[in-house]
């Protein structure tokens, strides 16, 4: 039995963002996921919620981060969607350099599915270029965060943590999330889905999108699916991962970012 699950920045009110939100429900209509993360989602104080509209267009339940709220009364937050009910969610604020609670978040959400009850995580990390220190501390904080959800990872269903970690792979903090430097917790790395099984270089953050052709950043991937380890095997590998929202929709680039989607296993041998 398989399950799929996306992860996207759907890049908040920027660019022509009411054009884009038909585009970007296309995107997840068509690609059909069980479980959707999302970050830079926004809604109106007293208006519309954009997480809220496309859970109920996608008939899917929804969970979502409240702000921080802007000055023009619109917040940005993360959210989580899934086919299946939320019993539980909490959110939970990241830390800047110092230590110090900053505006980045993480939501937590515990799912009832037809396989178990399922925790996940769906985050967005700081995004300065030079802002490696800053994410580091925030790895190290999802890094606790997930621990606390584990009773016994060999057993238990693994924690799926996803989002913008605004990190390339061989980064310090995307390094020390997959096992190759000093993990943060004892006994907790996570697999990067998209090495196990895709070669191509899995760019999230794409010059040849025309909302970012003038930016200073170069082709990167940061945007990542990952599934905690240890955990029994072959729960949570994935027999497939692609990207998705790359193509323009109706002549509407969806988002500044690509997708990631998976398909994942979800029974043990």
């Amino acid at each position: 039995m398989q399950a799929r699950i996306l992860t996207w920045n759907l890049w908040h009110q920027f660019g022509p963002w009411r054009d884009r939100q038909e585009a970007i429900l296309t995107v997840l209509q068509q690609e059909n996921a069980d479980i959707v993360f999302l970050q830079e989602v926004w809604a109106q104080e007293g208006g519309l919620d954009q997480a809220q509209w496309l859970a109920d267009e996608l008939n899917m339940y929804v969970a979502r981060t409240e702000g921080p709220w802007y000055d023009d009364g619109v917040s940005m937050g993360n959210a989580i969607l899934s086919r299946w009910p939320i019993i539980s969610w909490e959110v939970h604020r990241l830390p800047d350099v110092t230590g110090a609670p900053s505006y980045r978040r993480a939501i937590v959400a515990q799912l009832e599915t037809p396989y178990g009850r399922w925790w996940t995580v769906c985050t967005h990390l700081d995004h300065k270029f030079d802002g490696s220190a800053t994410r580091v501390a925030q790895c190290e904080a999802l890094c606790g965060i997930v621990d606390q959800l584990r009773v016994d990872p060999e057993v238990d269903t693994p924690v799926i943590l996803a989002g913008d970690f605004n990190s390339v792979p061989d980064s310090d903090e995307i390094r020390m999330m997959t096992g190759r430097r000093e993990s943060a917790i004892e006994g907790l790395v996570f697999t990067d889905l998209w090495e196990i099984v895709n070669e191509d270089n899995g760019f999230t953050w794409r010059r040849d999108n025309p909302y970012i052709e003038d930016s200073t950043w170069p082709n990167r991937r940061l945007d990542y699916l990952f599934m905690s380890w240890p955990r029994p095997r072959p729960i949570g590998n994935p027999t497939n991962v692609w990207l998705a929202g790359v193509e323009p929709v109706n002549g509407v680039q969806p988002s500044d970012h690509a997708a990631v989607v998976a398909d994942i296993r979800m029974l043990a041998e």
